[in-house]
C-alpha cells in the first residue's frame, strides 16, 4: 500500500475529547424536553415503518456513513504483513468479547445487581450489553491508534477486516447470545437492522469513497471527512436527546441504574484490552501494533448498538438505555486504556 493510502494521524478534536460531557448534556436536555413536550417525543418514537424508526434510521446513517468513508478496502492487502497482531485482535473481538459480555451481564445484571434494578428491564439491560459488545469500534479507532503511536497500516487493515466480518457475523452472534440468555430474538427485525445499519451504509460509503478518490484523490476525501465529522457527532447527540426524551421518566425514578450498567462495561473493556495486549506480547508482536490491537479489542461500535437496540426493543427499552451507557463511558475509559498502554511500553518491549 502506498503512503498516500495511509490515513492522516488524527488528533482528538474538541467534540471527541469532551464526548462524555456532550452525552451528559444530552441526557439532561432529553429528560427536560421529554417532560416539557411529551407529545412530540411520542410522535417521533412512533414514526416507524416495518419496525424501523424513521428519524433514528436517518440519524444513524448520518452517524455511520462518514465513519465508514474512512475505510479503505485495499488495506486488506496488509493482513498478511501483520497477521499475528490481526489474529490476536480478531480472537478477542469475535471469540471473546461478545461472550465475555454475555457472561458479565448474567453475573452483574442477572444476579448481583438484580435487587437494585427494575425487574421488567433485566432482560433488556442484558440484551443491550450484548449488542454493545457484538461489533468492534469503527469510528474512533484511528484516534485511539494515534494516541499510542499505532502502526497506521495495521490499524487500517484491522478495521477494514472487522467491517467485512461484521456484515456476516453480527446478526448470528447477537441471535446466539440473546437465545442463550433466554431473550426472544425478533429475527426479521434483526436481519433488517443488519441490512439498514451495516450493509447499506458500507455500500454507500464505499461507492462515495470511490467517487471522491476518482474525482479529487486523497485531498477530496480528507476535505469531505472534515466537513462530515461534526455532522456525524451531531446526529449521535440528537439520537441521544430523542432517546432520553422517552426514557427520562424512568431515569429520574432510578438514577443509579446508569452507574450499575457501567460496571460490566468497564470490566469487559479492561479485560479485553489486557487480553489483546498480552496475546500480542506472547506472539512477539511489535508494541506499535499491540497498542492499537488492545484498543480495537476493547472498544465498541456503540452507534450500531444504539440503533439496533432501538430497532429490536424500542426507545423505552432497557436495551436502548444500556447501549447509551456505553457511549457515556467510551471516551474516558478508552483514554485510560491508551494511557496504560503508553506507560507499559518498557515492560512490553522487555519481552
Amino acid at each position: 500500500m502506498s503512503e498516500a493510502a495511509v490515513p492522516a494521524r488524527p488528533a482528538m478534536g474538541i467534540f471527541e475529547r469532551f464526548l462524555t460531557l456532550w452525552v451528559l448534556l444530552c441526557i439532561v436536555a432529553g429528560i427536560v424536553l421529554g417532560q416539557a413536550a411529551p407529545t412530540l417525543f411520542r410522535a417521533l418514537g412512533d414514526a416507524t415503518l416495518f419496525s424501523v424508526n424513521i428519524p433514528v434510521a436517518l440519524l444513524v446513517w448520518l452517524m455511520i456513513v462518514p465513519m465508514l468513508l474512512k475505510i479503505d478496502p485495499a488495506a486488506l492487502r496488509e493482513v498478511g504483513r501483520h497477521w499475528r497482531g490481526i489474529a490476536a485482535t480478531l480472537g478477542v473481538n469475535w471469540l471473546v468479547k461478545p461472550f465475555s459480555m454475555a457472561l458479565l451481564g448474567w453475573l452483574f445484571i442477572g444476579h448481583l445487581f438484580r435487587p437494585l434494578l427494575p425487574p421488567s428491564q433485566i432482560d433488556g439491560y442484558r440484551a443491550g450489553l450484548i449488542l454493545l459488545a457484538a461489533a468492534p469500534c469503527t469510528a474512533m479507532v484511528f484516534v485511539w491508534s494515534n494516541l499510542v503511536d499505532g502502526e497506521p497500516h495495521f490499524t487500517l487493515a484491522q478495521v477494514a477486516l472487522n467491517d467485512t466480518i461484521m456484515v456476516v457475523a453480527f446478526a448470528p452472534i447477537v441471535a446466539l447470545l440473546l437465545g442463550l440468555s433466554s431473550i426472544a430474538v425478533p429475527w426479521n427485525t434483526l436481519v433488517l437492522s443488519v441490512i439498514l445499519y451495516i450493509v447499506v451504509p458500507v455500500t454507500v460509503a464505499q461507492l462515495w469513497r470511490r467517487s471522491l478518490m476518482a474525482r479529487g484523490g486523497p485531498p477530496a476525501l480528507a476535505q469531505t471527512l472534515g466537513a462530515l465529522a461534526p455532522l456525524s457527532l451531531g446526529a449521535l447527540l440528537l439520537t441521544l436527546v430523542l432517546l432520553f426524551g422517552l426514557q427520562g421518566e424512568a431515569i429520574v425514578r432510578q438514577p443509579a441504574v446508569i452507574a450499575l450498567l457501567a460496571v460490566p462495561i468497564l470490566v469487559q473493556v479492561y479485560f479485553n484490552a489486557g487480553l489483546a495486549y498480552w496475546l500480542n506480547r506472547q506472539l512477539g508482536v511489535a508494541w506499535c501494533v499491540a497498542g492499537p490491537s488492545a484498543l480495537i479489542g476493547a472498544s465498541n461500535f456503540f452507534e450500531l448498538a444504539v440503533a439496533t437496540a432501538i430497532a429490536l426493543f424500542g426507545f423505552q427499552s432497557g436495551a436502548a438505555l444500556a447501549t447509551v451507557v456505553g457511549v457515556l463511558v467510551e471516551v474516558p475509559v478508552m483514554l485510560s486504556v491508551a494511557h496504560l498502554v503508553r506507560r507499559s511500553r518498557h515492560w512490553y518491549e522487555r519481552a
